[in-house]
């Protein structure tokens, strides 16, 4: 049965979610992984203070176990689960390093774009040498029509996978906002790879289903925040789902979020140092600066979600 590959994906992953949740949750609360609030952000937040982070091995035991299961006769879906799962271990190392051992910085910035830098070498050598991924990636709105960059390919695959999976990271600081905004996305790429017969299905169903199991626990007001070990594992599915269907530009447009959320970082430090002091925004990333303009974190994330929404079903005319 064809809806073995797409359905049954979504209903295991949610299931081992749905599952986890109640059993990971009160764990991590016993390990006192607790989240650490900012002091400057909007006042509204001190109460998450404590609430426990790292829940984001909920999402990738959702999406591993399910894969497991179509592995075999699935084997494109290996480099887009590598990429998941390799960005998802930098990001619990990340996490325990602050949460556990109490050092607030975590993995240092080096350490941690070295990381970045060595699952992403090892992502292109599968891709390319192992599944014979083309390069070659699809045009919006140009059917048939293809992007060729020739050498410069693999160093665009480095800036596109390592600026989704830090677009993702900015993200990641409302109740339920990057875990809403991605099932959306993993949806599209689901759709795209059912009618594209590209045998990636399996993968992209389980993270919509590992995302809608989790979301049970991550809306507001969340009992668990996905940490870095969440959000950077969602940044390598996105990116190695994309890449894997040839459709890297089309981040640009179903990722729009992602992409609004670290450029507003970028101009908000690149004006504050030229300027000496002042502020394009009240507070970046821009989900704080609607915050603090008197939208409640709900909104927010429902106007995100519907912003991404739209832009997928805009996305799909344009294949």
């Amino acid at each position: 049965m064809m809806n073995n590959s797409f359905v049954l994906p979504v209903l295991i992953s949610f299931a081992i979610s749905a599952i986890l949740g109640p059993v990971v949750i009160p764990y991590l609360r016993k390990l006192k992984v607790g989240q650490t609030v900012r002091d400057d952000g909007p006042q509204s937040h001190l109460k998450k203070s404590g609430t426990p982070t790292m829940g984001g091995v909920i999402i990738l035991s959702g999406v591993i176990l399910t894969s497991l299961f179509y592995i075999k006769d699935y084997p494109k879906i290996v480099p887009v689960l590598f990429l998941t799962v390799g960005f998802g271990l930098i990001g619990f190392i990340d996490d325990y390093i602050k949460v556990v051992l109490k050092r607030s910085m975590g993995l240092r910035a080096w350490q941690k774009m070295a990381l970045q830098i060595v699952v992403t070498a090892i992502f292109a050598y599968w891709a390319t040498q192992v599944t014979h991924l083309s390069l070659l990636m699809k045009i919006p709105f140009l059917p048939d029509k293809f992007l060729d960059l020739g050498w410069l390919s693999i160093p665009f695959m480095f800036f596109v996978i390592i600026g989704t999976v830090n677009g993702t990271n900015f993200t990641d600081g409302l109740d339920g906002l990057a875990s809403s905004v991605t099932v959306i996305v993993a949806t599209f790429f689901s759709v795209v790879a059912v009618g594209t017969n590209s045998g990636l299905e399996p993968i992209t169903c389980a993270m919509v289903g590992a995302l809608l199991g989790f979301l049970l626990f991550n809306v507001y007001p969340a009992s668990v925040f996905m940490g870095d070990t969440g959000s950077l594992a969602l940044g390598g599915f996105v990116a190695g789902a994309a890449y894997m269907l040839q459709m890297p530009i089309f981040i640009v447009i179903v990722g729009f979020i992602y992409l609004l959320e670290v450029v507003s970082v970028m101009m908000q430090v690149g004006y504050f140092k030229l300027t000496g002091g002042k502020r394009i925004f009240k507070m970046a990333p821009i989900h704080h600066h609607f915050e603090l303009c008197g939208w409640s974190e709900t909104r927010v994330v429902a106007v995100f979600s519907i912003v991404t929404a739209l832009l997928c079903l805009l996305a799909l005319m344009g294949i």
